[in-house]
C-alpha cells in the first residue's frame, strides 16, 4: 500500500462516486464486456478443491481467505443464471409476497422464522422468482416506489438496475424507513435485522453454498451501498453488515465441525494398521473436504463484503452507516479473534476513535470493551493499547457526555485486566471527573476511583491489621483532602453511592474515628465529618445532590424501603452519640455547623418510641444552647436556626421540650441586651458593652427566625436604637443589622400571629404604625455609608413591602388595616438604590484588584438577591409598573448577570396589563433617549438603544394577533415623544431620531395596524419633518413589502427549510457578544449562578483551542503491514498526538477579546458559555480518515456542535421570586 498512488492512497480525499475502483464496478465492466461478444450458456458448477489433509489458512496474512476474484465470479454465476433459466410454469404472485415480508418486518409482530419459511418454499420451487421478490423487499425497504420488473431482472445488470431506481427515487426526500422517528423506527430496524439473521441461520447448511443466493444477494447490496442516494446506502449496508455478521456464526460453526473431524480423522489413522477402517476413514477424509471447502466459500464472501462494503462505508458521510459499520466489526473482533483480531482490523477502530461524532465514538468504544473483557485477548490488544491509550485517555472529556461515561468504563477494564494498566499520571485525568456534573460520568469515574481505593487498601493490610473500613476511610480521607474540591463533598459521597455505599454506610467506623482521641488529624477530622453529613443526606433522602438531578423520578418502593431502613439506622446510631461529638467539637464553628445538620436527616419520632431516649434529647438540647452562646459566626448561627425550626415544629410530640429550651435560651439574650441597652442609648457605652449587646441582639436574631419572639418585646427597644443611632450617626455595624433583623423578624411574627388570630382593631392599628416607623428608619438607612447596614435595610424594606402590601389581605379584609404602601420619597430612595447599587461596577472594580473571586460571586448574588425583591414589588402591585423602567432599560446592558431576572419580570408584566407593560418598555427607552441628548453622545448610544429596543421587541413573542394592543400603543407613545413640543431653550425635532429605535418594533405589528399607524404619523408629523431620514425609516418599516425583510434580518428564518437549517443570527452589543435567540436565557449565561453550591466542575468551563494541529504526513506502521483485508485505497493512521485537555473554570466577569468573539462567531458557537460539562474540543486537526461526502441529499453537518445546556433541579427564579 506504501506504493500505490499517493492520490488514492491519501485518507484526506473523499470517495470518487462514479463508483471507479471499487470491486462492483470491476465486476459490471467485466460482465459488460462478456455480453458484448456473446451469450455464454450457463457454466459448470465448479468442482470442489480437495483439501483434506490443508487446514484452511491465510496464504498472505489474510484473516479472511481471499479467493482470485469473488465478486467477479458472484457477479459472472448471476448473470449466467439470470440468461439460462427457464421461466417457470406457474408465476407466484410477487408483489404480494413482498408486500407480506415487508409488512411482517416493520410491524415486528410476525414470528420471523415463518416469513422466512415460506419465502424459502417459494425460493425452493423458482430461484429467479425468489430472488427477485426478495430484491423488491429491499427496495421497498430502502423507502423506494419503484419495483424491479421481471424483464429488468432478466435483461439488465445490477448497476443498470441501480440506477433505474435511482431515476425513480424522490433524492431529495430524506424520509425512509430506517430514519422514521419515534418507536417504529426501532421495530423497523429491530426487525430488519432479525430477518436477516433469521436468513442466514435457515441457510446455513443449504443455500448458501449454492452460489446464487447470497453470491447474488451480496453482490446487489453491494451496489445499492455505492449508491449516491442515501435511503439506498444506509439500508443496503445495514443489511450487509448483519449479513456479515451471520456468515461470521456460520463460518465458526464450520470451523468448529471441521476441527472436531479432523481430531477424529487423526485419532483414527492413528490406530494401527489392522485396527483401522478404511471407509471410516475415507469418509472422514471426504467430510473434511467438504466442510473445508464449505469454509472457503463462506470466506469469500466474507471478504467480498468486508472490501465491498465496510472498507466503504465505515468512513461514510452519514454518521449512522459509520457508527453501524463499527457496531458489527466490534462483534466480529469478540466472535471470531482468530480472523479479524489482528492490526488489519483494530486499525479502524483507532481510526474511528478520532470521529466527528459522538455516536461513532460511542459505538467504537464499547466494541473496544467487548474486547477488553476477554483476559485471553488482552495480549494481541498491547500493541493497539500503547498506540490508542493517549487518544482513549482523552474521551474521558469527551463533549458527549455518553462517550465520555464508556471512555471511564473502558479505562477501568484496561486497569483491571491489563499487565501495566495506568500510570498514576494517567489516572489522575479520571479522579476530578468525580466532580462532575453528569451523573453517569461521575458514577463511572467513582466506580474507577473505588477499584484504585481498593487496590491500595489490599496492599495497606498486608502492612498494618487494620479493619477494611477503617483504612477505607483513611485514604478516602486523603484523597478528598489532596483533591482541593472542597464544600463539595456531596458530590464525591454521590459519585461513589453506588459502589462504596455498604462503607459509606458504616456509621460505626466513622464516628469511632472521630469519637477516639488519637485517630485523625484536624483537618482529618473536619474532611471526615463533612463526608459523613453527605453520606446521612444521601442515605436519609435518597437523592442526588443539586445539579445531578436528571429529570423527575420518584422512588419505587424497593428504594423508598431501603431509605426509610436508612433513616432508622442514623437516627438509632446517631441519637445517643451526637451529644458526644457536639461537646468534644464544641469550640471548632465549622465542625459544629455541619453536626447540627445532621438531626434534620432523623426519624425525630424515635425520641418519643422509649424514655431512654428523652434524656439524649435533653441533652442535645443543652448542647445546642451552649454552643450558640459561644458562637456568633454566621454558619453556626444559620445552621442553628434550621435546626431549633425543626425541633419546634409542632408535628412532633417533644417540641415542647424544645420550646421550652430555646425561650430559657432567649430569656438569658434578652436580659443580656437590656442589662447595657440603657447605657447605649445614652451613649454612655463603651466598645466591650456595645460589643456584648451586639453578639446578644445576633443570636436573638438569629433565635427569631425559627421561634416567636414577640412575647419579649424587644421591637420598641430595638427601634428606639436604630432611630438613636441613624441621628447621632454612630453606626456600629454588627449591632445595627442585628437590630434591624430582630424589629423585621418581629413584624413578620405579628403579621402571622395576626393571621392565626383575630386581633382588636387597636392592635391592628398600632402594628400599622410600627411598621410605617420601620419602614422610615429603612429609608434613613438607605443613605447611609455602611454598605451592610443599607443591604439589610433594602433587603428587609422589599420583604416588609411585600408582606404588608394589599394583595396580601385580599383573603382576609379584617387584615385590610395593615396594608402599608410606600410613600413616594421611599419609591424615589429605593429606585437610587437600584441604579447607584445593583446597576453598578464600582463594587466589581474595587474586587478585580483584589483578585477575589469567591467575594465577587457573593457580591452578584446578594444584588441578584436584591434586584429580584425589587422585581416582586413590581409584579405584585406594590410599586406603580412604571417604576420597572429603572430595571428594563439595562435589559441589554447587564443581560450576563441579570438577565433572566429582568427578562421574567419583563413577561409577569405583561401577565398584569399588556398594555401599560408596552408602554412601560416604551418609557424606558424613552429616557434612555432623553439621557443621551442630555448627555450629547455619539451616535453609538444610539446603537446601544437600538440593541436594547430588538431584545425587547423579542420579548413580546410570536402571536401577533395577542400582542396587536399592546403593540399599537407602544408605537402610538413613541410617535408622540418624537414630536413632543419642543421647550424653552431647547432645539425644534430633537426626538426624531427615536424613530429608528421604534423602528425595531414594527415587525410585530399586523397590516391594519400598519396603515392606522401610518396615518397616525402623518396626522401628528409636521410637513417638513417627513422628509427627515427617521421620519422615513420608519415610514418603510411599517410598509407591508419591507416587514417581511425586516422579519427576516431581525429574527432570522422563522420556519427554515427542512432540508436547509439556516442558523440564528448572533447579535453584539458594545458590552460583548450576546445572542439575542429565544436560546440565550438566563440558564445559558455563565454568570448565572444557583445559590445552592455546586462543584467547580459543575460550572461553565471554556473550550481549550488546540494550541499544534497535528501532523497530516503519512507514515506506513505496523498497522499497516500484513493486512489481510485489502482496500482498494490506503488509509494512513490518526496521529497520536492528540493531547490532554485541561478543564479550567472560567472568570466571571472576565471580558473576551474582539478575537475571541469573532472566532466564536465564525464557528458558530453561542457568546455565553454553556453550564455543566467536561467539553472536548474537536477543533483540532488529526490525521484521520475523511467521511466520504456522496450525499445528494441537502444535509450539512457541521464540525462543531454545542453541548446541551443542563438544567439544575432547583431554578434559581423559584427561589428568587417564590
Amino acid at each position: 500500500m506504501a506504493n500505490g498512488d499517493p492520490d488514492l492512497d491519501s485518507l484526506e480525499e473523499f470517495d470518487d462516486f462514479s463508483e471507479s475502483g471499487s470491486d462492483y464496478e470491476a465486476t459490471m465492466k467485466a460482465t459488460k464486456r462478456r455480453q458484448q461478444t456473446a451469450l455464454e450458456p450457463r457454466p459448470s458448477k465448479r468442482p470442489r478443491r480437495k483439501t483434506a489433509v490443508r487446514v484452511m489458512s491465510s496464504p498472505s496474512g489474510s484473516p479472511i481467505p481471499t479467493p482470485p476474484d469473488p465478486s467477479l465470479q458472484q457477479q459472472h454465476s448471476l448473470d449466467a443464471h439470470r440468461q439460462a433459466s427457464p421461466r417457470p410454469v406457474t408465476r407466484v404472485n410477487e408483489g404480494n409476497q413482498v408486500r407480506d415480508i415487508y409488512d411482517a418486518v416493520y410491524s415486528g409482530k410476525t414470528a420471523m422464522v415463518t416469513v422466512v419459511d415460506e419465502w424459502l418454499d417459494s425460493y425452493k420451487r423458482s430461484r429467479e422468482a425468489g430472488l427477485l421478490v426478495l430484491i423488491n423487499f429491499i427496495v421497498q425497504s430502502c423507502g423506494c416506489k419503484g419495483v424491479v420488473s421481471r424483464e429488468m431482472f432478466d435483461t439488465m445488470q445490477n448497476a443498470e438496475i441501480i440506477s433505474t431506481l435511482t431515476k425513480e427515487f424522490n433524492e431529495d426526500s430524506v424520509n425512509y424507513p430506517l430514519c422514521t422517528p419515534g418507536p417504529q423506527l426501532k421495530r423497523f430496524k429491530a426487525g430488519l435485522f432479525e430477518f436477516a439473521r433469521v436468513l442466514v441461520r435457515s441457510c446455513q447448511n443449504s443455500f448458501i453454498y449454492d452460489e446464487h443466493l447470497f453470491p447474488s444477494l451480496l453482490a446487489l447490496l453491494t451496489g445499492l451501498s455505492d449508491s449516491q442516494v442515501r435511503a439506498f446506502r444506509h439500508t443496503s449496508t445495514l443489511l450487509a453488515m448483519k449479513l456479515m455478521t451471520g456468515l461470521v456464526e456460520v463460518a465458526l460453526t464450520v470451523s468448529v465441525q471441521l476441527q472436531t473431524t479432523q481430531r477424529r480423522y487423526n485419532m483414527e489413522n492413528s490406530k494401527r494398521a489392522h485396527d483401522r477402517a478404511s471407509d471410516r476413514l475415507e469418509e472422514l477424509q471426504t467430510t473434511i473436504s467438504e466442510l473445508c471447502e464449505k469454509r472457503e466459500e463462506v470466506a469469500s464472501m466474507m471478504n467480498s463484503t468486508f472490501r465491498g462494503v465496510f472498507v466503504h462505508r465505515y468512513r461514510d458521510r452519514l454518521h449512522e452507516i459509520r457508527a453501524a459499520c463499527i457496531e458489527e466489526l466490534g462483534m466480529w473482533l469478540k466472535m471470531d479473534p482468530e480472523d479479524f483480531l489482528n492490526d488489519g482490523c483494530l486499525k479502524y477502530l483507532g481510526w474511528t476513535l478520532h470521529d466527528k461524532q459522538g455516536p461513532v465514538r460511542l459505538q467504537c468504544v464499547r466494541a473496544l470493551q467487548g474486547l477488553y473483557q476477554e483476559k485471553e485477548l488482552i495480549g494481541r490488544l498491547e500493541l493497539f493499547t500503547s498506540r490508542f491509550k493517549e487518544r482513549m485517555l482523552s474521551m474521558v472529556l469527551d463533549k458527549n457526555p455518553d462517550v465520555a461515561v464508556e471512555a471511564v468504563n473502558l479505562l477501568l477494564l484496561i486497569q483491571q485486566n491489563t499487565e501495566e494498566g495506568l500510570r498514576e499520571e494517567e489516572c489522575s485525568h479520571i479522579y476530578p471527573l468525580v466532580y462532575a456534573s453528569h451523573r453517569g460520568l461521575a458514577s463511572a469515574a467513582g466506580s474507577f476511583l473505588y477499584n484504585k481505593l481498593k487496590g491500595v487498601i489490599a496492599s495497606e493490610n498486608q502492612e498494618r491489621n487494620k479493619s477494611d473500613n477503617t483504612v477505607f476511610f483513611q485514604i478516602f480521607i486523603s484523597f478528598y483532602i489532596q483533591s482541593e474540591f472542597h464544600e463539595h463533598g456531596a458530590y464525591l459521597v454521590d459519585s461513589l453511592w453506588g459502589v462504596a455505599g455498604s462503607e459509606l454506610r458504616d456509621w460505626e467506623t466513622m464516628t469511632g474515628l472521630l469519637l477516639q482521641d488519637s485517630g485523625l488529624m484536624y483537618e482529618e477530622e473536619g474532611a471526615l465529618i463533612e463526608l459523613m453529613m453527605c453520606a446521612i443526606r444521601q442515605a436519609a433522602q435518597a437523592t442526588p445532590p443539586v445539579g445531578r438531578t436528571q429529570g423527575k423520578k420518584t422512588l419505587n418502593m424497593k428504594d423508598k424501603k431501603v431509605q426509610e431502613q436508612d433513616r432508622r439506622r442514623i437516627t438509632a446510631h446517631f441519637i445517643p452519640l451526637l451529644p458526644q461529638l457536639l461537646a468534644k467539637y464544641s469550640a471548632d464553628a465549622g465542625k459544629v455547623s455541619l453536626l447540627f445538620k445532621a438531626p434534620l436527616y432523623f426519624d425525630l419520632e424515635m425520641y418519643n418510641s422509649a424514655p431512654r431516649l428523652e434524656k439524649h434529647l435533653d441533652l442535645l438540647l443543652c448542647e445546642i444552647c451552649g454552643i450558640v452562646s459561644k458562637h456568633t459566626e454566621v454558619t453556626v448561627l444559620e445552621a442553628f436556626a434550621h435546626l431549633a425550626s425543626t425541633l419546634c415544629s409542632d408535628c412532633y410530640t417533644f417540641s415542647s421540650r424544645a420550646h421550652l429550651a430555646f425561650s430559657q435560651l432567649l430569656d438569658g439574650l434578652t436580659e443580656c441586651f437590656n442589662t447595657y441597652l440603657s447605657d447605649i442609648l445614652q451613649g454612655n457605652a463603651d466598645d466591650d458593652d456595645v460589643y456584648s449587646a451586639a453578639t446578644a441582639l445576633k443570636r436573638i436574631a438569629s433565635l427569631s427566625s425559627a421561634k416567636d419572639p414577640t412575647g419579649w418585646k424587644l421591637l420598641d427597644s430595638c427601634l428606639e436604637l436604630l432611630k438613636r443611632r441613624t441621628e447621632s450617626r454612630e453606626l456600629d455595624e454588627e449591632l445595627m443589622v442585628s437590630a434591624l433583623k430582630c424589629a423585621a423578624f418581629h413584624l413578620m411574627w405579628a403579621k402571622v400571629n395576626a393571621i392565626n388570630s383575630t386581633p382588636a382593631e387597636a392592635e391592628l392599628k398600632q402594628l400599622k404604625k410600627k411598621v410605617h416607623l420601620f419602614c422610615r428608619v429603612c429609608q434613613n438607612c438607605l443613605s447611609l455609608n455602611q454598605t451592610e447596614i443599607r443591604n439589610q435595610a433594602f433587603e428587609l424594606l422589599c420583604d416588609l413591602l411585600l408582606l404588608f402590601c394589599a394583595s396580601s389581605a385580599h383573603s382576609e379584609t379584617a387584615l385590610q388595616t395593615l396594608v402599608h404602601l410606600p410613600s413616594d420619597s421611599l419609591r424615589s430612595e429605593m429606585a437610587a438604590f437600584v441604579l447607584d447599587y445593583i446597576f453598578s461596577d464600582t463594587d466589581d472594580a474595587e474586587l478585580n484588584a483584589e483578585a477575589e473571586e469567591e467575594m465577587k460571586i457573593t457580591l452578584l448574588q446578594r444584588r441578584r438577591n436584591q434586584l429580584a425583591g425589587y422585581c416582586k414589588l413590581v409584579i405584585y402591585g406594590v410599586l406603580d409598573l412604571s417604576a420597572a423602567t429603572d430595571v428594563f432599560k439595562y435589559y441589554n446592558k447587564y443581560f450576563k448577570d441579570f438577565g433572566d431576572i429582568i427578562k421574567e419580570t419583563v413577561s409577569k408584566s405583561k401577565l398584569i396589563s399588556p398594555v401599560q407593560s408596552a408602554k412601560t418598555v416604551c418609557l424606558s427607552l424613552q429616557q434612555l433617549f432623553s439621557e443621551m441628548l442630555m448627555e450629547d453622545r455619539s451616535r453609538q448610544d444610539l446603537g446601544e438603544i437600538r440593541d436594547l429596543a430588538k431584545r425587547l421587541a423579542m420579548s413580546f413573542g410570536i402571536d401577533l394577533h395577542r400582542v396587536r394592543k399592546p403593540m399599537v400603543a407602544l408605537h402610538m407613545d413613541g410617535i408622540r415623544f418624537a414630536f413632543r413640543d419642543p421647550q424653552e431653550g431647547e432645539e425644534p425635532h430633537l426626538n426624531l431620531a427615536f424613530f429608528e429605535i421604534l423602528s425595531e418594533f414594527s415587525f410585530k405589528l399586523l397590516q391594519p395596524d400598519r396603515a392606522q399607524l401610518t396615518a397616525f404619523l402623518k396626522s401628528q408629523c409636521p410637513h417638513a419633518a417627513l422628509s427627515w431620514p427617521s421620519v422615513r425609516l420608519y415610514q418603510r418599516s411599517l410598509e407591508a413589502h419591507s416587514s417581511s425583510k425586516l422579519r427576516e434580518q431581525e429574527e432570522g428564518s422563522a420556519a427554515p427549510s427542512h432540508e436547509t437549517p439556516v442558523a440564528k443570527r448572533k447579535k453584539t452589543t458594545a458590552q460583548g457578544p450576546v445572542s439575542s435567540t429565544v436560546k440565550d436565557s438566563w440558564l445559558d449565561s455563565s454568570s448565572m449562578l444557583s445559590s445552592l453550591q455546586t462543584p467547580v466542575l459543575t460550572s461553565t468551563v471554556l473550550r481549550e483551542q488546540a494550541k499544534q494541529p497535528a501532523s497530516r504526513t503519512p507514515r506506513a506502521t505496523k498497522y499497516d503491514i500484513g493486512s489481510g483485508l485489502t482496500e482498494p485505497e490506503s488509509e494512513d493512521e490518526f496521529s497520536s498526538g492528540t493531547q490532554m485537555r485541561k478543564v479550567k473554570p472560567t472568570k466571571r466577569r472576565q471580558p473576551l477579546s474582539s478575537k475571541t468573539s469573532s472566532t466564536l462567531d465564525q464557528q458558530g458557537l453561542s457568546s455565553h458559555l454553556p453550564l455543566p460539562s467536561l467539553i472536548e474540543d474537536n477543533n483540532e486537526e488529526r490525521e484521520e480518515p475523511e467521511v466520504e461526502d456522496n450525499e445528494s441529499d441537502s444535509e450539512h453537518e457541521s464540525i462543531f456542535t454545542l453541548p446541551s445546556t443542563r438544567h439544575t433541579s432547583a431554578s434559581v427564579l423559584d427561589e428568587l421570586f417564590e
